[in-house]
Protein backbone atom coordinates (compact mmCIF):
# COMPACT_ATOMS: atom_id res chain seq x y z
CA UNK A 1 0.00 0.00 0.00
CA UNK A 2 1.42 3.40 -0.96
CA UNK A 3 1.80 6.24 1.54
CA UNK A 4 -0.97 8.12 -0.28
CA UNK A 5 -3.28 5.11 0.00
CA UNK A 6 -2.46 4.85 3.72
CA UNK A 7 -3.20 8.57 4.14
CA UNK A 8 -6.52 8.25 2.34
CA UNK A 9 -7.43 5.15 4.39
CA UNK A 10 -6.87 7.00 7.68
CA UNK A 11 -3.80 4.95 8.60
CA UNK A 12 -0.37 6.05 9.80
CA UNK A 13 1.77 7.07 6.81
CA UNK A 14 5.05 8.80 6.02
CA UNK A 15 4.51 12.41 4.92
CA UNK A 16 8.05 12.50 3.45
CA UNK A 17 6.94 10.33 0.53
CA UNK A 18 7.80 11.60 -3.02
CA UNK A 19 4.22 11.14 -4.30
CA UNK A 20 2.86 13.21 -1.40
CA UNK A 21 5.61 15.81 -2.00
CA UNK A 22 4.41 16.09 -5.61
CA UNK A 23 0.78 16.52 -4.51
CA UNK A 24 1.78 19.25 -2.04
CA UNK A 25 3.78 20.98 -4.80
CA UNK A 26 0.69 20.89 -7.04
CA UNK A 27 -1.33 22.48 -4.22
CA UNK A 28 1.33 25.18 -3.69
CA UNK A 29 1.16 26.09 -7.38
CA UNK A 30 -2.64 26.42 -7.28
CA UNK A 31 -2.50 28.40 -4.04
CA UNK A 32 0.20 30.65 -5.50
CA UNK A 33 -1.92 31.31 -8.58
CA UNK A 34 -4.85 32.24 -6.34
CA UNK A 35 -2.86 34.39 -3.93
CA UNK A 36 -1.00 36.35 -6.61
CA UNK A 37 -3.87 36.97 -9.02
CA UNK A 38 -5.24 40.50 -9.11
CA UNK A 39 -8.52 40.67 -7.14
CA UNK A 40 -10.48 41.93 -10.16
CA UNK A 41 -9.24 38.97 -12.20
CA UNK A 42 -9.37 36.33 -9.44
CA UNK A 43 -13.05 36.59 -8.60
CA UNK A 44 -14.26 34.01 -6.09
CA UNK A 45 -11.26 31.70 -6.70
CA UNK A 46 -8.91 30.99 -9.56
CA UNK A 47 -9.67 27.95 -11.76
CA UNK A 48 -6.49 26.17 -10.57
CA UNK A 49 -7.69 26.25 -6.95
CA UNK A 50 -11.23 25.20 -7.86
CA UNK A 51 -9.83 22.25 -9.86
CA UNK A 52 -7.60 21.24 -6.94
CA UNK A 53 -10.47 20.87 -4.43
CA UNK A 54 -12.38 17.60 -4.25
CA UNK A 55 -15.64 19.51 -4.69
CA UNK A 56 -16.86 23.11 -4.69
CA UNK A 57 -20.51 24.08 -4.37
CA UNK A 58 -22.15 27.15 -5.86
CA UNK A 59 -21.20 30.71 -4.88
CA UNK A 60 -18.13 29.85 -2.77
CA UNK A 61 -15.55 32.55 -2.13
CA UNK A 62 -11.94 32.20 -0.97
CA UNK A 63 -10.13 35.41 -0.04
CA UNK A 64 -6.38 35.68 -0.53
CA UNK A 65 -4.08 34.76 0.99
CA UNK A 66 -5.20 31.17 1.43
CA UNK A 67 -3.23 27.98 1.98
CA UNK A 68 -4.05 24.28 1.84
CA UNK A 69 -1.76 21.26 2.07
CA UNK A 70 -3.32 19.11 -0.65
CA UNK A 71 -6.69 20.57 -1.64
CA UNK A 72 -7.85 17.20 -2.95
CA UNK A 73 -9.45 16.43 0.43
CA UNK A 74 -11.38 19.71 0.67
CA UNK A 75 -15.15 19.57 -0.01
CA UNK A 76 -17.12 22.82 0.05
CA UNK A 77 -20.90 23.05 0.10
CA UNK A 78 -22.79 26.00 -1.38
CA UNK A 79 -22.05 29.59 -0.32
CA UNK A 80 -18.95 28.79 1.76
CA UNK A 81 -16.78 31.80 2.57
CA UNK A 82 -13.11 31.79 3.66
CA UNK A 83 -11.81 35.16 4.82
CA UNK A 84 -8.16 36.18 4.33
CA UNK A 85 -5.35 34.15 5.85
CA UNK A 86 -7.14 30.82 6.29
CA UNK A 87 -5.08 27.61 6.36
CA UNK A 88 -6.44 24.09 5.74
CA UNK A 89 -4.01 21.22 6.32
CA UNK A 90 -6.17 18.63 4.62
CA UNK A 91 -4.32 15.34 5.11
CA UNK A 92 -7.80 13.85 5.63
CA UNK A 93 -11.25 14.86 4.37
CA UNK A 94 -12.40 18.35 5.31
CA UNK A 95 -16.12 18.70 4.67
CA UNK A 96 -17.69 22.15 4.92
CA UNK A 97 -21.48 22.45 4.86
CA UNK A 98 -23.59 25.01 3.03
CA UNK A 99 -23.56 28.63 4.24
CA UNK A 100 -20.55 28.14 6.51
CA UNK A 101 -18.27 31.13 7.00
CA UNK A 102 -14.70 31.44 8.27
CA UNK A 103 -13.29 34.64 9.76
CA UNK A 104 -9.72 35.70 8.98
CA UNK A 105 -6.79 33.46 9.91
CA UNK A 106 -8.83 30.36 10.77
CA UNK A 107 -6.75 27.19 10.76
CA UNK A 108 -8.02 23.66 10.17
CA UNK A 109 -5.61 20.86 11.02
CA UNK A 110 -6.18 17.21 10.07
CA UNK A 111 -2.66 15.89 10.67
CA UNK A 112 -1.73 14.33 13.99
CA UNK A 113 1.97 13.61 14.24
CA UNK A 114 3.56 10.70 16.06
CA UNK A 115 4.30 11.42 19.73
CA UNK A 116 7.40 9.25 19.70
CA UNK A 117 10.31 11.54 18.64
CA UNK A 118 11.96 8.84 16.51
CA UNK A 119 8.75 8.12 14.61
CA UNK A 120 8.05 11.84 14.25
CA UNK A 121 11.53 12.37 12.76
CA UNK A 122 10.66 9.66 10.21
CA UNK A 123 7.64 11.73 9.12
CA UNK A 124 4.94 9.49 10.55
CA UNK A 125 1.51 11.08 10.86
CA UNK A 126 -2.15 10.20 10.62
CA UNK A 127 -4.93 12.32 9.15
CA UNK A 128 -8.21 12.68 11.00
CA UNK A 129 -11.20 14.25 9.19
CA UNK A 130 -12.70 17.60 10.14
CA UNK A 131 -16.39 18.13 9.40
CA UNK A 132 -18.42 21.32 9.64
CA UNK A 133 -22.18 21.28 9.28
CA UNK A 134 -24.39 23.87 7.63
CA UNK A 135 -24.56 27.52 8.64
CA UNK A 136 -21.51 27.37 10.93
CA UNK A 137 -19.64 30.56 11.85
CA UNK A 138 -15.95 30.18 12.75
CA UNK A 139 -14.53 33.38 14.25
CA UNK A 140 -11.17 34.83 13.29
CA UNK A 141 -8.05 33.09 14.51
CA UNK A 142 -9.88 29.94 15.61
CA UNK A 143 -8.10 26.60 15.31
CA UNK A 144 -9.94 23.34 14.57
CA UNK A 145 -7.89 20.30 15.60
CA UNK A 146 -7.81 16.85 13.93
CA UNK A 147 -10.95 14.75 14.10
CA UNK A 148 -13.48 17.36 15.25
CA UNK A 149 -17.03 17.64 13.99
CA UNK A 150 -18.91 20.93 14.23
CA UNK A 151 -22.71 20.62 14.16
CA UNK A 152 -25.15 22.70 12.11
CA UNK A 153 -25.71 26.31 13.23
CA UNK A 154 -22.77 26.25 15.68
CA UNK A 155 -20.63 29.29 16.41
CA UNK A 156 -16.91 29.10 17.19
CA UNK A 157 -15.67 32.20 19.00
CA UNK A 158 -12.68 34.12 17.70
CA UNK A 159 -9.37 32.69 18.89
CA UNK A 160 -10.93 29.45 20.15
CA UNK A 161 -9.08 26.14 19.94
CA UNK A 162 -11.57 23.37 19.18
CA UNK A 163 -10.30 20.07 20.58
CA UNK A 164 -13.64 18.21 20.79
CA UNK A 165 -16.84 17.94 18.77
CA UNK A 166 -19.26 20.87 18.95
CA UNK A 167 -22.98 20.10 19.11
CA UNK A 168 -25.44 21.63 16.67
CA UNK A 169 -26.49 25.11 17.77
CA UNK A 170 -23.76 25.45 20.41
CA UNK A 171 -21.53 28.48 20.80
CA UNK A 172 -18.03 27.64 22.04
CA UNK A 173 -15.19 29.91 23.11
CA UNK A 174 -11.75 29.65 24.67
CA UNK A 175 -8.76 27.35 24.76
CA UNK A 176 -9.85 24.64 24.87
CA UNK A 177 -13.22 25.70 23.45
CA UNK A 178 -16.14 25.19 25.80
CA UNK A 179 -19.88 25.76 25.26
CA UNK A 180 -21.29 29.06 26.52
CA UNK A 181 -24.90 28.86 25.29
CA UNK A 182 -27.21 27.08 22.87
CA UNK A 183 -28.84 29.03 20.04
Amino acid sequence: MSEREKMQAGQWYCCLDPELDALRAQARRAVHAHNTCAPDTRGAMVPELRALFKSVGQDCFVEAPFHCAYGLNLQLGDRVYFNAGCVVLDTAPVRVGDDTMFGPNVQIYCARHAKNPTERAQGLEIGLPVTLGQNVWVGGGAILLPGVTIGDNATIGAGSVVTKDVAAGDTVVGNPARPVRRS
